[in-house]
């Protein structure tokens, strides 16, 4: 019986790395799968405000809940255009956790896909380094919504990161204020097997992009394969 217990031991040993990598992987995909139909509906990204864009975040399924004031718990991925000034195709992942914050009253759990555009070097480079609150350390804006849309007249095209959500069905822009976004490097070690942080990921070439990031990578670079920013 003892070596029974001991041989399940280490078979449980074993498998719980290949475990975890594989749903760190699964979320990798299923960002590519989100960011896919996002990009293929009528009113997606304006395609004006999405190739002046340094990173994207896919946060997919994040989880709204209510308790008085409302919060929100999520887990994704950020690709970054590769170069130090951000002039390459998109890059390999890092992981990211969304945090906290409140949208108004909720009523009961939803989930709720968020894309986040980072449009400045500075914001892209803060959240690779520290937790930052959105609408605090790093400005944020509900993003605008519309092929035809002109990101230089928009009012949102101030912010430092433009925020997007789709929840049954709908898309639209929505401010993010007072939640706080982080790389997540502990799944960052999950997903490569060895410890690499979300800067190393972004520009030190210190890994190559999995095969579960093949869609959100060709999507991405499909869609604004040129860093259209001034900055």
């Amino acid at each position: 019986m003892k070596k029974i217990c001991v041989v399940l031991m280490l078979l449980t040993i074993i498998a719980a790395p290949v475990f975890a990598q594989k749903k760190e992987q699964d979320r990798v995909a299923n960002a590519g799968n989100v960011m896919k139909e996002i990009l293929n509906i009528p009113d997606d990204i304006p395609q004006s405000v999405i190739d002046k864009a340094d990173c994207v975040v896919v946060l997919p399924s994040v989880i709204k809940f209510a308790f008085g004031f409302g919060g929100s718990y999520g887990r994704g991925v950020m690709t970054c255009r590769t170069g130090e000034d951000f002039k390459g195709p998109w890059g390999p992942p890092t992981m990211m956790a969304l945090e906290g914050g409140s949208f108004g009253l909720q009523i009961g759990g939803q989930a709720t896909d968020f894309v986040l555009l980072l449009m400045t070097p500075r914001s892209a480079r803060s959240i690779l380094d520290s937790k930052v609150k959105l609408g605090g350390d790093i400005s944020a804006a509900a993003g605008p919504v519309g092929r035809n849309l002109s990101a230089e007249t928009d009012a949102s095209m101030r912010a430092e990161i433009l925020s997007y959500s789709r929840s049954r069905g709908l898309f639209a822009g929505i401010s993010l204020s007072g939640s706080t976004l982080r790389a997540d490097n502990g799944a960052n070690k999950k997903l490569y097997e060895r410890n690499v942080s979300a800067h190393d990921i972004v520009f030190n070439n210190e890994v190559t992009a999995p095969d579960s990031a093949q869609l959100l990578l060709s999507e991405l670079n499909k869609k604004s394969p040129t860093n259209r920013s001034n900055s």
